[in-house]
């Protein structure tokens, strides 16, 4: 049986890392024929796609999945999710060239800034971060265009800022490449008020180095994304794919960086049990909690 994977549009980082979780899976024979489908609206295209059987699993930001459980806005109905695997927490920041007068993520008031395609989970990541901060969308110019037109923007000067997914990923390292830039800071303190506003996120550094003219450490936001399934897939398909993520998370990492620190995004289980993973209350599928039981991640 074939296995599609919604994950995102070509250049986003669910792309990239639906292509190494395909080299993983279709190792196994059982699940030999594995097609990554793209997505323009990411999180919410996924989880719609999941409801109409179109797709198998979809990548998610973690801070959907409760959304989409509840029928909150812009879910129109309850769509039941199961929660299959976690894939990264990756730092979402905000980036401007090099020589602008941004020195804050506050500082971005009044200007320009590419936020995302108007019905992505990018948008809705802004919408937390700048309502923790004090700042409503009003106070500065969004400008709705995906991460490639947005860098192409920000490259030619027609906006300040851009709002920019979890590095590694083939956009940011071309625009890194053409154009001078600044990763934005935070202030002192407002990383932890923006944490105790949206429970979904964590605290996470971007080391020097990891793109050109990151030159010191910098500490950001991050979100978990995830892998998800619905209730009506089969048992044994969600087992084989979990089982195949635990066995290859070393690999994983090796073939796609972001994959980079998925055994500690595992590791919660053994203390907290299937709660550790069940964001926005949505639970593990049953053929997860098979896999994570033989692998010894659960009692």
């Amino acid at each position: 049986m074939k296995i599609r994977i919604g994950t995102s549009e070509r250049d986003g980082t669910f792309h990239s890392q639906g292509l190494a979780l395909k080299t993983i899976c279709e190792r196994r024979p059982q699940l030999a024929s594995v097609e990554v489908l793209e997505s323009r609206s990411a999180s919410v295209d996924n989880a719609n796609r999941l409801q109409a059987g179109e797709i198998e699993f979809g990548f998610m930001a973690s801070n959907w999945i409760g959304r989409a459980k509840t029928a909150e806005a812009p879910f129109a109905h309850p769509i039941d999710l199961r929660m299959a695997v976690p894939m990264n927490a990756g730092p979402l920041f905000f980036i401007a060239r090099a020589g602008a007068p941004i020195r804050t993520v506050t500082d971005l008031r009044g200007k320009r800034v590419a936020v995302g395609l108007r019905t992505s989970g990018m948008v809705q990541h802004a919408h937390a971060i700048f309502g923790a901060l004090g700042l409503r969308f009003s106070d500065f110019t969004p400008v709705y265009l995906d991460f490639a037109a947005g860098a192409d923007a920000l490259a030619a000067g027609e906006v300040d800022a851009q709002f920019q997914c979890p590095i590694p990923n083939k956009v940011m390292t071309d625009l890194a490449e053409r154009v001078a830039l600044r990763v934005i800071p935070y202030r002192p303190g407002e990383i932890e008020t923006v944490m105790r506003a949206v429970p979904y996120y964590r605290a996470t550094v971007m080391r020097r180095h990891a793109i050109r003219g990151l030159d010191e450490d910098v500490a950001q936001v991050a979100v978990v994304n995830v892998l998800v399934t619905h209730a009506r897939v089969p048992e044994p398909m969600v087992h084989d794919v979990v089982a195949a993520v635990i066995a290859g998370a070393g690999e994983l990492g090796e073939i796609n960086p972001l994959f980079s620190g998925l055994q500690d995004l595992l590791r919660p289980l053994r203390a907290q049990g299937p709660a550790a993973l069940e964001f926005g209350g949505v639970p593990l599928h049953a053929g997860a909690l098979q896999a994570y039981r033989e692998a010894g991640l659960l009692g």
